[in-house]
């Protein structure tokens, strides 16, 4: 086991890729915090890793609200002893183009895909620092790489700032051996993912620009989760992985 009593805080954890990372450190031997916005959900996730054998909890976290992240790292700190890793992942998707997004559509997008992780670091470090250290992983996109024809610029724009976030937190926190790097993948296969790939366009771009001809899997991303969350990453920090099958590689 690779994560054994490693305590690991999940942001959007009760499904989807958040799942996919918790179930994975768990198998692993991490000491799991679900944290997610809906409540059953939440629930329903940290039941499926309990009987599964796995040591979680869920708490409910809205990572737009300052004090909503105090009350989740405060508790976690106390209950566990500790944060040894955090990942942000929660994250929101408004699907229209530039032309279309209100003001108040574009303040949500920023409110959880930047401000949420921003928060999430700002109440980790203290924890990390009184420990020793820590790792934060910050789980962004190939959009935060490259400008992509297909996704919407409020969304290419928030996971931009997630990416460059992640490097200036690595290079000031470095000294503390906290670690930050940024997964950035491609398209997931996820069951909202599955019932686009339903529209023969919708496939077809988002395929034919993959060379590797397929989805990221959520255990794809897991695994890189896992690496980055792992020891063998010791002095990996700053980075931005691509999980896309060659991408961002033309």
């Amino acid at each position: 086991m690779r994560l054994i009593k490693k305590r690991a805080l999940i942001t959007g954890g009760g499904q989807g890729i958040g799942f996919a990372i918790a179930e994975t450190f768990c198998r692993e031997g991490a000491v799991v915090c679900i944290a997610d916005i809906n409540d059953e959900t939440g629930r329903n996730a940290e039941s499926q890793l309990k009987a599964g054998g796995g040591d979680a909890t869920f708490a409910a976290l809205d990572v737009s609200d300052d004090a909503s992240w105090n009350t989740v790292c405060a508790d976690m700190a106390e209950r566990a002893g500790g944060i040894d890793i955090l990942v942000n992942n929660a994250g929101i998707n408004i699907r229209k183009v530039i032309e279309e997004m209100s003001a108040d559509e574009l303040d949500r997008m920023y409110q959880v895909n930047i401000k949420g992780p921003f928060l999430g670091i700002k109440h980790v470090l203290p924890i990390m620092k009184k420990i020793g250290g820590g790792t934060i992983i910050n789980m962004s996109s190939v959009c935060g790489l490259i400008g992509h024809k297909f996704t919407p610029e409020a969304y290419t724009t928030a996971k931009g700032a997630l990416t460059t976030l992640t490097k200036a937190i690595a290079s000031r926190y470095g000294e503390f051996n906290i670690r930050c790097n940024s997964i950035n993948p491609s398209t997931a296969n996820t069951a909202m993912v599955q019932k686009m790939l339903k529209d023969p366009v919708w496939r077809e771009q988002r395929l034919g620009e993959v060379p590797l001809g397929r989805m990221a899997s959520l255990q794809d991303i897991a695994n890189a989760a896992l690496y980055l969350a792992s020891d063998e990453a010791s002095f990996i920090n700053g980075v931005a992985l691509p999980v896309d099958g060659g991408v961002t590689a033309y």
